[in-house]
């Protein structure tokens, strides 16, 4: 049985906030399940490690949560984020504390290809 969780948000566009919420959520719910849980930050999804992006997006009109928000309930309840490098290239290196490191490729295709390790992609 797995014993992990990879969240991978590539796809999940920030220009759209009501999809961005299900992976805070189900990362905060796996780690409270006292799964490990990592969520990579990547592609268009990867804006949202930048500081000040995520604090300005609502999961939906008229919510008292930032994106932010959500993303830190998930990190307080245990989930670990980390961003690509390409992120970091592209937008920039102010990173929203959140974030505990930096990975490429590599590092993601041997995570999401462990066997103790079930992967989710956004």
């Amino acid at each position: 049985m797995a014993d992990k969780l990879l969240i991978i948000m590539s796809n999940s566009d920030p220009s759209n906030p009501s999809e961005l919420g299900a992976p805070f959520f189900q990362a905060s719910v796996a780690a409270a399940m006292e799964y490990d849980v990592e969520i990579i930050l990547t592609g268009r999804s990867g804006e949202l490690a930048i500081r000040g992006v995520a604090e300005k997006l609502q999961i939906h009109p008229g919510s008292s949560k930032s994106v932010y928000e959500v993303m830190k309930e998930a990190a307080e309840a245990g989930a670990v984020f980390k961003v690509c490098t390409t992120t970091v290239e592209l937008w920039g290196e102010e990173l929203i504390p959140e974030i505990r490191e930096t990975v490429g490729s590599a590092y993601l295709i041997s995570e999401a290809m462990a066997d103790s390790t079930v992967t989710f992609t956004y």
